[in-house]
Order: structure tokens, then sequence, then C-alpha cells
């Protein structure tokens, strides 16, 4: 039988919604783990100190299936420089098998993406839209990543073209610019992603983010698909919102997840949303279609505690959404 769930916002108004929640949801096709039973290179050769930062780049700038030999225990690869995928690779998958640990230290983006980069060769005329290089990051934790003094967001992952999917992963205390109005994605930032396809963010964890917005997820003009996933203790700490207000240097909305742009969609499926916070909007989600064609749905799935500082939509706690219509809510708690 279904029950109700009242929510008091920071708005004068309530919130209606109907539980159970966060159960899992089907995963399609596109959204599953690769493959890697014969990948095509293998970082390590069965000891903890044969898995470097060196061997992880240069494994990513070749390009295909990797995976890791780095002995039966969990190890942690201490990254000196980012992995840069080139954009002649079809296709690049990073596969943690469950025990690798990729870490910033506080100072490095641990991977990058990015089509239009002409150091990381043009393949297209048309790089904002082309099909490869298709980056899956599957079973493995990325952790203290950082691009705080680059231009654009993604302490962990910064993707530009082709496509994303990150499947069983984990993002453990990643970092990005403090401050900036439309800055966002302490763990990942997407940009132009071939011919408007989702990225699948799938059975994955985001925790301890922090960053002037999106403490875990930010794109522009990016649709998602986040199934059986967790975001927990993730922070947008910017101030002055977007745009910013005088005398402020902007942003601090979208504790959990940032989207903004014109036609895009968010699919929440599964998912737990729980003790993220926004000093301005949406302490767990911010979603702004500028043109209001942009859609969002909420099924299955829990999202509490999540204070919007600042401002949010009435009747959806957490949540500052402005799109084509109400987001649709079912077999949910808001509160």
């Amino acid at each position: 039988m279904t029950r109700v769930v009242l929510a008091l916002l920071l708005a004068p108004a309530l919130a209606v919604v109907t539980v159970p929640a966060s159960s899992a949801v089907p995963v399609p096709a596109d959204g599953r783990a690769v493959d890697s039973a014969r990948p095509d290179h293998v970082i390590g050769t069965g000891t903890p100190g044969s898995c470097t930062s060196a061997s992880v780049v240069r494994a990513v700038r070749l390009g295909g299936v990797i995976t890791f030999d780095c002995g039966p225990e969990p190890v942690t690869i201490h990254m000196r420089r980012t992995a840069k995928v080139v954009n002649t690779s079809r296709r690049v998958v990073i596969d943690g098998g469950g025990l690798v640990t990729l870490d910033g230290g506080g100072k490095h983006r641990i991977l990058y993406q990015n089509t239009c980069d002409p150091d990381l060769v043009w393949t297209t005329s048309h790089c904002d839209d082309q099909a490869s290089p298709q980056l899956v990051v599957q079973r493995i934790t990325l952790a203290h990543g950082s691009s705080v003094g680059e231009d654009e967001g993604g302490g962990a992952i910064f993707a530009r073209g082709g496509r994303l999917r990150i499947v069983d992963a984990t993002f453990v205390g990643n970092r990005c610019q403090r401050s900036g109005p439309d800055v966002g994605g302490a763990a990942v930032r997407v940009f132009d992603q071939y011919r408007d396809r989702p990225v699948y963010v799938v059975g994955s964890a985001f925790r301890g983010g922090r960053c002037s917005n999106g403490g875990a997820l930010s794109s522009i003009g990016v649709s998602w698909r986040v199934l059986n996933s967790t975001f927990e203790h993730n922070r947008a700490i910017g101030r002055g919102a977007n745009p910013s207000r005088p005398g402020t240097a902007g942003g601090g909305s979208g504790g959990a997840i940032y989207l903004d742009g014109d036609r895009f969609t968010l699919d929440l499926g599964g998912t737990v949303i729980r003790d993220n916070t926004a000093r301005e909007g949406g302490g767990a989600v911010f979603f702004v279609s500028n043109d209001r064609t942009g859609t969002m749905r909420i099924r299955h799935s829990t999202l509490e505690r999540n204070p919007s500082a600042g401002f949010e939509t009435p009747g959806l706690p957490g949540i500052f959404f402005l799109g084509a219509r109400r987001p649709t809510v079912t077999d949910s708690v808001l509160r």
C-alpha cells in the first residue's frame, strides 16, 4: 500500500511524494560495464609497485581496454600527471577490477578527454559532435582529484565530445574551483556528447566533493541517466548564484548535481541523494533549461536532507528546477 510523506520546505509549501523508494531500476545495455576479459593493455606485473602514474598515463594515451595487475589487495596509484585520452582512440575503457584507486593528491585532475583540444589531435571538422572517443570508467575509485586553477570543473574527470559512461565507480573528496557562476563538477564535468545522447552513471557513489557548483556532477547542455547510485556529503560552496549578484564571485548551486543549458534531460532512477548542501539553490539538484525545453524524472529514489540555503522550487525539497514542465516523481521520497 502506498503511503504519503509530507516534507516542509524553505518555501511555504508542502511536498507530497509517494514511496517506496530507492529500489534498483533496470539498466539498459548502453549503461552496463564493458567486457574487459581481453584487455589491450595491462597496467602492472602483479605487485603494487609495478602500478604507477606513468603507466596509467601511457595506457590511456594508447587507448583500448585497460585493466590492472597490481596484486590481490586494494592498491592506490598516486597520479603525478593527468591521464589524457587521445582523440584518435575509438574507445578507452579503464577497468579497476574493484581494487584500484587513482588518487590525484588534491593537485591533479585524474582523467581528461576533449575532442576540441588540438593538442590531443582534431579528428573531425565537428569536434563538438563526434562519435568517439568513447570513454568508459568502471569498477574503480577516483579520489582527491582537483581542477582548481583550471578554466573548467571536473576534478576527477573532464569529458568533452564522444561519449562518457561511468559504471560501479566511487568518487571521493574531489575538488574544483571554489567560486564562479558557471564552473562546476567536483567529480565530473561534461560537454558535447555525441548526438546529445546521455551520460550514464550507474551503480556509482559520490562522496565529499566540493566545488563552486555541482559538488559531484555538472554539465552544460548534456543529458544524464543516473541509475542505482548514491550522492552523500557533497557541497556547492560558491556564493552569489548565476548570474552572480553584485559584489560576489558567483556560484553555490547544486549540492550534488548542477545542470545548465537548453534542451537536456535528467533521469534519476534507484538513486539516493542525501546530506548534500548548496549555499544558494538546489541542495540536491540544480536544473535550469534556459529555453524551458528540458525535462526531469525521479523514480524509485530518495532525496533527503539536502538543504538549499538560498532558494529551491516549492514542493521539491532540495531541488531548483526550471524546465518544460514539473519533474515527474514516481515511487520516490523527497524531504
